[in-house]
């Protein structure tokens, strides 16, 4: 094409005016990307008022035929002097994933109650890496993102299930939960399925969790359970924080976290977000594996959930089952923060995490991270996943029998 002859505005103007009907088109992008090139350069584009800009944006638009948006990008890219036919180059193409490893993730899925795509990812790249399972070596290398794509594919077909909520009153300290930027604020919560509660405490800082059960929020049974539930964790407890519900703030707890020298705080009002950590573990963790069937009160069924939580689910969610962590937040044009998850690990390696980066032992006295290696690494995160459900469907076999 040649439009040398078009030399002004005006001749620009006339030829847009009487070619309205006319479909003119270059055909390649490199013949595009050179005309719009010569075209700025040749009316100094950059120079003219916004009545002349909008002419040969126009003409750009006639000769090309592409969009406004578009042409727009490109004279930016004119002007600058970089406007040059990028070559597509794929940084990471897609593996070919075979039923075999779409199976696998369904298993995996199915065991640990289908977590958010970047903990599966994380426990798939242990299986391999960490406990040298050969058959993970392909699915290993999947993305998040990918994970998501397959459990739509229908190869894949797996049921899991969803959701719970909290409550308020007066002792302890009104504020916001300090963690010191070590382990040993815990946050906690109470789930209450028919005749039995669950106690839920969650650390703010390697997010260690540990389950409980009583038959009933009163003295006899609280001060015993908290006892068992503090020792549970292999580091000292410094910070109790709950909501304003009756079961926490109350003398008796008082009491027992004053004896062990733990501060107690409690969530403000309109603040929700003290206390989501555990209010999020409440759905994903506690109604995700224990669900919403009738248990009857029975002290000797609570020793039996008990005794499950202490040898099974609570070893699961803490060596076995990643949880996500914030590693930056961001602030948008409205000062707005939002946080990004770009790490997936389970409790017990990020314990290991903070510990190693603080240069502090942050252990109780009579545990060391040798002896926890042992508990962690004896069963891959799968192989402990499946002893956890036989063990759920052995004691929900129990639940069911007394409820009859």
């Amino acid at each position: 094409m040649d439009d040398s002859r078009l030399t002004n505005i005006s001749q620009l103007k006339e030829f847009l005016e009487g070619t309205q009907k006319l479909v003119v088109k270059l055909e390649t992008i490199e013949d595009k990307y050179k005309f719009i090139g010569k075209t700025v350069d040749r009316f100094g584009y950059k120079l003219l008022s916004r009545k002349d800009k909008r002419i040969i944006l126009s003409y750009i638009k006639k000769i090309t035929g592409y969009k406004k948006a578009q042409v727009m990008r490109l004279v930016k890219r004119a002007i600058a002097g970089n406007l040059k036919v990028k070559t597509y180059k794929r940084v990471n193409p897609n593996k070919t994933y075979r039923l075999y490893d779409i199976k696998l993730l369904e298993e995996a899925d199915e065991i640990h109650l289908r977590l958010s795509s970047l903990a599966t990812k994380e426990i798939l790249k242990r299986e391999y890496r960490l406990f040298g399972k050969k058959q993970y070596e392909n699915i290993s290398c999947i993305s998040s993102s990918h994970i998501n794509n397959l459990r739509k594919t229908n190869l894949y077909k797996n049921s899991w299930v969803n959701g719970t909520k909290a409550r308020i009153i007066n002792i302890g300290k009104t504020q916001r939960p300090e963690n010191n930027s070590i382990p040993g604020s815990i946050r906690v919560d109470t789930v209450h399925q028919r005749d039995v509660y669950h106690i839920n405490a969650v650390d703010e800082i390697t997010q260690w969790e540990v389950v409980i059960c009583v038959p009933q929020i009163t003295e006899k049974y609280l001060a015993p359970a908290l006892q068992l539930l503090l020792n549970q964790f292999p580091f000292t407890v410094f910070n109790f924080h709950s909501d304003k519900g009756i079961e926490f703030i109350n003398k008796t707890v008082a009491d027992i976290l004053n004896k062990l020298l733990v501060n107690q705080t409690k969530s403000r009002s309109r603040h929700c977000n003290d206390n989501a950590l555990v209010e999020s573990k409440n759905a994903s963790v506690v109604r995700k594996n224990m669900g919403y069937q009738y248990i009857t009160k029975d002290n000797e069924l609570v020793n039996l959930i008990n005794d499950y939580y202490k040898d099974y689910l609570n070893m699961y969610l803490n060596y076995h089952r990643p949880s996500l962590f914030v590693t930056e937040i961001v602030k948008d044009e409205k000062q707005r923060e939002k946080k990004i998850y770009g790490q997936a690990t389970t409790p017990y390696e990020k314990l290991k995490e903070v510990s190693k980066k603080k240069n502090i032992n942050l252990l109780k006295p009579n545990i060391s991270f040798e002896k926890l290696d042992i508990i962690a690494y004896e069963k891959s995160d799968n192989e402990f996943a499946r002893i956890l459900r036989y063990e759920e469907r052995e004691l929900f076999k129990i639940i069911e029998a007394r409820n009859s």
